[in-house]
């Protein structure tokens, strides 16, 4: 799913990256259809190129990246298409549930995470507590559906002036409510991970109007493994060189990421270093030298890679983060 997001109110933030897809950002850039690549070598990302270079000779995960369960996915997934109403989808996004079966609260057998290069057992939690981690709120008060128009002012609705003329209720915010778990089962979900791409245990929670279930993964919070932080020269990664905020799908050899650029910048140019170990991801954008808004604007951006991602880490350019799949 692509979109922009225009966050208003939020200053503007001066962020990192910047290159063009190969080994080698700073010398041609690699071709293809949907590649991040820039038409000839461009002397205007060389802040990028030096920045991403220091950013991969610095990565040092440490043995758990290849040996342990380093999750770089969100806990909470879709199993399929849900067939989303914008009421779902709100509630989706802001983690509002209310259940209506008697949730599990003993813990299963340990369970299996199966990695391309082999597997792993791992303990595991309950029901209970899965959904515990997957409801994160209530839904605040909202307003309901409009009343019938009629004379004066109805509770709540617009003013309502007598006449003809004078039906002009507008619509009230659909009502703020959660999503139903009608049933739970323990399964699998497809995880990408610090070792590729992973199925691993998960409560499948079916919900009342959703055509598919919602996954939250069951692996106990002992056997999870967090990513390093990563490494970065401490000085700023230079002007026009912007970080990538998170990913948001990937499919074999390609990435498609977000960055956050000021609202009167130029059209972000999506750049990469790739190497057998590490890919850096970042883009470029022209600064406006003109009176702007104070305000962060994220686009979506896609880079091919050479070959498939693989188990390889994917950092930002600013910080040196892996960068988490946000779904």
């Amino acid at each position: 799913m692509r979109r922009s997001l225009a966050l208003l109110g939020l200053p503007l933030l001066v962020l990192a990256g910047c290159a063009a897809p190969g080994a080698d950002p700073a010398g041609p850039p690699a071709a293809g259809p949907g590649d991040a690549s820039v038409a000839g070598p461009d002397h205007r990302w060389e802040a990028f190129a030096q920045r991403a270079t220091e950013v991969a000779d610095a990565w040092r995960p440490g043995p758990a990246w290849r040996s342990g369960y380093v999750p770089l996915d969100e806990a909470t997934l879709l199993i399929g298409d849900p067939g989303f109403t914008d009421e779902t989808k709100q509630a989706f996004l802001n983690g509002w549930y209310r259940d209506q079966i008697a949730l599990p609260t003993a813990r299963p057998a340990d369970g299996t995470i199966r990695f391309p290069d082999g597997t792993l057992r791992v303990p595991l939690v309950s029901a209970a507590d899965a959904y515990a981690e997957l409801h994160q709120a209530d839904p605040p008060p909202c307003g309901g559906r409009p009343t019938t128009p009629g004379p004066g002012r109805p509770k709540g609705g617009p003013t309502i002036e007598p006449g003809p003329d004078g039906m002009v209720a507008t619509q009230a915010p659909s009502p703020c409510v959660p999503l139903t778990v009608t049933g739970v089962t323990l399964g699998s979900a497809s995880v990408r991970t610090s070792r590729g791409e992973a199925t691993v245990p998960a409560w499948l929670f079916s919900v009342e109007g959703l055509r598919a279930p919602v996954a939250r993964l069951a692996v106990a919070p002992s056997a999870v493994g967090t990513a390093p932080e990563g490494a970065a020269p401490g000085r700023p990664a230079g002007d026009g060189v912007v970080a990538a905020t998170d990913l948001q799908a990937v499919h074999g050899n390609r990435i498609d990421y977000r960055v956050g650029v000021g609202a009167c910048d130029g059209q972000p140019v999506p750049l990469v270093l790739e190497r057998d170990d590490v890919v850096v991801l970042g883009a470029g954008v022209v600064r406006t030298t003109d009176v702007c808004t104070m305000q962060l604007v994220m686009k979506p951006l896609t880079v091919t890679l050479k070959a498939p991602l693989g188990g390889r880490a994917v950092l930002d350019v600013a910080g040196g983060t892996p960068l988490v799949v946000r779904r």
